[in-house]
């Protein structure tokens, strides 16, 4: 749904995980072959990515300073059953937080939120404030307080209703 550009970095896994599932619609991603396949997710894994999806939900909203869509398992209770180990690049001695043996979905994404985390990128991964909509989307604006995923779909639909509240 998002006009804005993609993510830096692995942050991009994050913000295609979270919009799979169409809020609006009920259409979910991982319901078929071809939306689990870019997830290396099988039929039997379906249910924790939903979890996982759905905690980062919650995160990418706290970080637009908005309360959890619903109940949810806390992100760090999930990311904390990830394996990872500490990898060293012997040409120039960078170090990185990488996951064991290309490891579960999990461990890319807590991966992904480390190196995020260490770059200052994080807490710009944001959820739609629109409740019909919560879409991922990382927020360039300079002083990071981009609330929708779109202005032309969400931010004019939330316009419009201020617009039209303040006439009634």
């Amino acid at each position: 749904m998002s006009e804005r550009s993609a993510p830096p970095g692995a942050l991009t896994l994050v913000q295609a995980l979270v919009n799979t599932l169409d809020v609006e619609t009920g259409g979910d991603a991982l319901d078929t072959a071809e939306g689990r396949a870019p997830f290396g997710l099988t039929e039997d894994t379906v249910d924790s990515a939903r979890e996982l999806r759905e905690s980062l939900r919650a995160a990418l909203l706290a970080h637009a300073g908005h309360p959890p869509h619903r109940a949810v398992t806390p992100l760090g209770d999930l990311l904390a059953r990830a394996p990872l180990v500490v990898t060293v690049d012997t040409a120039d001695g960078s170090a990185a937080l990488t996951p064991v043996d290309d490891g579960p979905l999990l461990s890319r994404v807590a991966a992904a939120v480390a190196e995020a985390v260490t770059a200052g990128t994080w807490n710009r991964l944001k959820a739609c404030e629109a409740a019909d909509c919560h879409w991922a989307y990382y927020d360039r604006s300079p002083a990071g307080r981009g609330r929708w995923c779109s202005m032309r779909v969400c931010g004019a639909r939330a316009k419009m209703r201020r617009y039209r509240a303040k006439e009634a």
